[in-house]
Formats: C-alpha cells, sequence, structure tokens
C-alpha cells in the first residue's frame, strides 16, 4: 500500500468550504494585526509608508533602535452597534504592531513623520557611513 500526499489546497473548495475557507471570523478582526509597510530607499533617506486610515496619527508610537522601525498604536472602534447585531464584520480594529529591519543604518534621532490622506511617511536620513560612495578608477 503506498501513501499519498494530501493536498488540500490542489482540491476544488465548493459551496460552504470556498465561504469558509476565505472567511476571517470576526474574533481575529478586532485582535492585533500587523499593518503592510512600503519601505524604499534613495542616497540620503529610507522612506517607509503605511495605510493609518481611521487611526488618530497622535495615539501611534514609532521607534528607531538599532537601525529597527517599531510603528505600534490603536484604533478604536467608534460604533454604536452591538456586536450581535452585525452581518458582517470586516474592518480590522484593534492594537496594531509592525517592525522592520531597515535597509541601511539610520540617523534615528533625525527621523520625521507625517501623515497625509490616510498614509503615516517615516523618513528616516542614512547615516553617513552607510550613504553610497562613488570611487573614480584612475587608469594609468
Amino acid at each position: 500500500m503506498s501513501l499519498i500526499r494530501w493536498t488540500p489546497f490542489l482540491e476544488p473548495l465548493v459551496g460552504d468550504e470556498f465561504d469558509k475557507f476565505f472567511d476571517w471570523p470576526t474574533a481575529n478582526l478586532t485582535a492585533s494585526f500587523s499593518p503592510a509597510v512600503d519601505i524604499y530607499q534613495d542616497d540620503d533617506q529610507v522612506v517607509v509608508e503605511t495605510p493609518m486610515t481611521g487611526i488618530d496619527p497622535e495615539k501611534v508610537d514609532i521607534n528607531v533602535k538599532n537601525d529597527i522601525l517599531t510603528i505600534k498604536g490603536e484604533s478604536e472602534k467608534k460604533s454604536e452597534v452591538e456586536d450581535k447585531d452585525y452581518y458582517r464584520q470586516e474592518i480590522r480594529r484593534g492594537s496594531f504592531y509592525r517592525s522592520v529591519q531597515l535597509p541601511a543604518q539610520v540617523v534615528g534621532e533625525k527621523a520625521s513623520a507625517e501623515y497625509k490622506n490616510g498614509i503615516l511617511k517615516i523618513t528616516l536620513p542614512k547615516a553617513p557611513e552607510s550613504k553610497t560612495k562613488s570611487i573614480k578608477v584612475e587608469v594609468k
């Protein structure tokens, strides 16, 4: 008798099975979550952007230590509707936490953050020793 490997993602999901596979339970939406981030850099700075729609930017904590950026805070629920009256609840609420390793050494003391159109943008100047230096080759 030979063993057959079970591959659940290759088998077709029908009806309720399909809905259960992609359905998020309400408990997961009110627990902590990790916001998505975009990180890019140029010669002088590293920039981190993350969506913070519906979150009071005054209540967001941003820390930089050992070139690791940490963003944390809480999204508050401001609805008068009781949980049992929801037909579907998909908006994430609760605490959030995200910690990312930055691609270069930065000067954390000179970092700045701005909130515009629901996007938190954190700008971190690169440390002098981590900036790209071009070296010209001398031909003799």
